[in-house]
């Protein structure tokens, strides 16, 4: 079974909230909502992944320094396994903007449950609980 990586980040603004975004039409599991982040280019670390796809989704500068490591999930689909470390960012530059025709959501970590997410992110959500409740 091949094994994907991808990197996340919970996006936590000064309320300890974190940002949402919803999959759009035509791509998989369109219409759940998730983590920001994405897939890892050939020879790119996490960091330096998520910083990218934060810039291309989102419009945000982000500095590897302001991005700590919370958990990770580790989750077997049918065809692939997904291994995602989710990181917490709560300093960036820039406003925040859905690139990709995205809906975002600010939500509370205790409300994340109240959005259908992808099987590999529900398992994220009880560390950002205990980390911002």
């Amino acid at each position: 079974m091949k094994l994907l990586l991808v990197v996340a980040v919970a996006l936590i603004d000064a309320d300890n909230r974190v940002l949402i975004a919803q999959r759009p039409e035509g791509k998989q599991l369109a219409g759940l909502w998730e983590f920001p982040g994405g897939k890892l280019d050939a020879g790119e670390r996490p960091e330096q992944a998520l910083i990218r796809e934060l810039q291309e989704e989102l419009g945000i500068e982000v500095k590897e320094a302001c991005l700590a490591p919370l958990t990770f999930a580790s989750h077997a689909y049918d065809d692939f396994h997904l291994l995602m470390p989710l990181y917490i960012c709560r300093r960036w530059q820039g406003t925040l903007t859905a690139r990709e025709g995205q809906n975002l959501a600010w939500v509370r970590a205790n409300k994340l449950r109240d959005y259908p997410m992808p099987p590999a992110d529900i398992p994220l959500i009880p560390p950002l609980i205990d980390l911002l409740m």
